[in-house]
């Protein structure tokens, strides 16, 4: 294969899995900027959302249908979980709502496996979106790729026009930059926090979803995006989507290349990327927090 055809594979790939990884991490970084906490729970409920559309899939349901009532489900499982359980904990302080967040990765790991086993489950791509393409003179690429990135892109546009053209966005800006302020103003700050909370939840179910037919689902994926979400996260700034965006293409970058070229070194240019940019700013690219 020509090295420049080489190169733009690596990048189409490199941007499927920025764009994924984006999906995750940007509900993500929002809780930690409005709570100040890590939920790790967060990427259980992505792997989770694969799950469920391998079993949407096994009960003969359609891929769009699953793709529709996953995020529904993972979202609700979200709120509940914040409302009763997380909520409870932030009263206790930030080392209980760890614990939390760390047992409940765990416990829904534990729970995929008792249900659906060890064994990756692969989900079939609806035939809409089976095959390849043709980019240019021979080259191909598949046609769910090109999906997984067209979708990532719309739910980018939506989260741009969210945060910056409604009310709710406003708030969400201004909880992240100072949440007591928020709440001295009169704006109800703990249900604020629940719905970007179910809402971010609901689109990691999403990610979980559009993931399974080329990843298939297993019990470890949550664990595997997880260490990449944190990385985006620290390079990106707490709080700022925009930053969990351009980190989440650099991951993508540096994963997709690493791999191809010094595949014993690839994750260490993952971390050898974040030592550099806090080295330059310790808040991250676009840091909304010191």
């Amino acid at each position: 294969m020509p090295l420049a055809t080489m190169f733009i594979i690596q990048l189409m790939h490199s941007l499927v899995y920025g764009m994924l990884l984006f999906l995750v991490a940007a509900g993500l970084t929002l809780v930690l900027g409005m709570m100040n906490v890590l939920n790790l729970a967060h990427a259980a409920f992505y792997m989770l959302g694969a799950y469920l559309a391998y079993a949407f899939l096994k009960a003969h349901v359609s891929y769009w249908y699953a793709l529709v009532m996953a995020p529904v489900v993972i979202g609700l499982l979200g709120i509940l979980f914040e409302r009763f359980l997380l909520r409870r904990a932030h009263r206790l302080g930030h080392f209980h709502e760890l614990l939390l967040t760390f047992g409940a990765f765990y416990i829904l790991i534990e729970v995929a496996r008792w249900i659906w086993g060890t064994t990756p489950q692969p989900v079939a791509a609806p035939p809409l979106l089976a095959g390849s393409i043709h980019l240019w003179a021979d080259q191909v690429y598949p046609v769910y790729r090109l999906f997984v990135l067209g979708s990532s892109v719309l739910i980018l546009l939506a989260f741009a026009y969210l945060i910056n053209r409604t009310r709710i966005g406003i708030l969400v800006r201004a909880a992240v930059a100072d949440s007591e302020m928020v709440n001295v103003l009169g704006i109800n700050v703990p249900r604020l926090i629940l719905l970007v909370f179910g809402a971010g939840s609901a689109v990691a179910g999403f990610a979980g979803v559009i993931a399974a037919p080329f990843l298939c689902a297993y019990p470890s994926m949550g664990g595997d995006i997880l260490l990449d979400c944190f990385v985006v996260i620290v390079i990106g700034g707490f709080g700022s989507i925009w930053g969990a965006l351009l980190a989440a293409l650099m991951i993508g970058l540096v994963q997709s290349f690493g791999v191809l070229w010094i595949p014993q070194f690839a994750l260490v240019l993952e971390f050898a990327l974040m030592a550099v940019v806090l080295i330059i700013k310790p808040s991250g690219l676009f840091g909304e927090k010191e």
